[in-house]
């Protein structure tokens, strides 16, 4: 699905509608995109960074944040176990 939403793109004709600027990617760096992607390089991303982009670096900057996951909390130590 990552693939999926980093092949769609804004276009020109659309702009009036969507009011996304339409954009021009070279076949090199969709191609570059889909190998990073297939690579994982995206896992930790939301589909959501992926999706109506440019290039693959666009993601970072669209709400591309990797997801953090928080530590499992600290277990209790003997003196807090009574």
């Amino acid at each position: 699905r990552r693939l999926e939403r980093f092949l769609t793109q804004p276009f020109f004709t659309t702009e009036h509608f969507t009011g996304l600027p339409g954009k021009l990617v070279a076949l090199e760096d969709t191609l570059d995109g889909c190998e990073r992607i297939l690579r994982d390089e995206f896992k930790d991303y939301p589909e959501s960074a992926l999706y109506m982009i440019g290039t693959i670096d666009e993601a970072k900057g669209k709400g591309g944040t990797v997801a953090k996951v928080p530590p499992p909390p600290a277990e209790p130590t003997q003196e807090a176990r009574g």
